[in-house]
């Protein structure tokens, strides 16, 4: 049996009145909002600390997979689906039967049971713990920022245990144990539309495609993937434009899009002659997602083309326009 004793100093009211009345309160850190938004769960490592009892806390605790924790003195607790403070508070309440006023701390060592998914086009796409209250802007921005090549949307799965996503466009998937809705990245990155932010709960998976593109490779100033706004569609001469247009080395008359066939990684070739499409002789075509448009020199090599192709299809020595 222990005793621990505690000294109680009294301010007078005085001193800290004027400061309540004037709604004067210390800034929360990060690990204070931590403590009171964090909900535990198994594989969360903590830490327990009790003073004037080495029994408890010198080693870490990991919450297993019963969501159960075992300290001396106290016996088996379960820590899952409670918060720090919580948990801080059922471990002193128990140890009250042999402690007068026992001081107890409860910290987080590691975060392992909120798991948030982000993937597709960004930096860092994979699994990223959910560390206190996260928005959706803050979760991309743990997962590296947007690639380059991201779409004009964000799509977020969450598991119907959080509810339904606080989104107008929020729906139910065909199993019902899910909610889907998509997000305008324009909306949240230029705060047009703060609602969309939303906070993110465990286990919710953020999926950023890549946006579609179109491809300018060649005799041209400024070759590369040009990304499509959403819902736009684009033509030779707007693309040939984008691209800086057709150096002096260039054939422009044997121009060609290489588009990918409905049946097979192979494309197609579509012959182009954009000499009489600037004279306002030929047709300007209309480009599709992932179209290939090809200005040779005057001397045409397959060699390129086909290193063009292999360049598209792994992404690899490709810059990406953004407009």
């Amino acid at each position: 049996m222990f005793r621990t004793i505690r000294f109680k100093f009294f301010i007078p009211a005085a001193v800290f009145l004027p400061a309540v009345l004037a709604g004067v309160q210390p800034p929360a850190t990060q690990e204070e909002e931590y403590r009171s938004t964090y909900v535990l769960g198994p594989d969360d490592q903590i830490a327990i600390r009790v003073l004037d009892v080495d029994e408890i806390g010198s080693t870490p605790l990991r919450i297993d997979s019963e969501g159960n924790i075992r300290l001396p003195y106290v016996g088996r607790v379960h820590a899952e689906g409670v918060t720090v403070e919580g948990l801080q508070s059922e471990v002193t309440a128990r140890l009250k039967t042999y402690m007068h006023d026992p001081d107890v701390t409860v910290s987080i060592s590691e975060f392992r049971s909120q798991p948030v998914s982000v993937l597709g086009a960004v930096r860092n796409p994979g699994v990223h713990q959910l560390q206190g209250r996260k928005t959706l802007v803050e979760m991309l921005s743990l997962a590296g920022g947007l690639d380059t090549a991201a779409g004009p949307t964000v799509k977020i799965t969450r598991q119907r245990q959080w509810g339904r996503i606080p989104l107008r466009n929020a729906w139910e998937d065909s199993t019902g144990q899910f909610t889907v809705a998509h997000v305008s990245v324009k909306a949240i990155l230029e705060a047009s539309s703060p609602e969309e932010n939303i906070l993110i709960r465990p286990h919710d998976v953020i999926s950023v495609p890549r946006a579609e593109m179109v491809y300018v490779a060649g005799q041209v100033s400024k070759a590369g993937g040009f990304v499509l706004n959403e819902r736009e569609s684009i033509s030779v001469l707007e693309a040939l434009t984008l691209a800086g247009g057709a150096d002096r080395l260039a054939a422009p008359q044997h121009s060609r899009i290489l588009r990918r066939s409905p049946s097979g990684p192979d494309r197609t070739e579509i012959p182009v002659d954009l000499r009489k499409i600037l004279q306002g002789k030929g047709e300007d075509i209309a480009m599709q997602p992932d179209d290939i448009l090809f200005v040779p020199d005057s001397v045409p090599k397959r060699g390129a083309i086909r290193a063009l192709e292999v360049a598209v299809q792994t992404g690899s020595g490709i810059l990406i326009w953004r407009r």
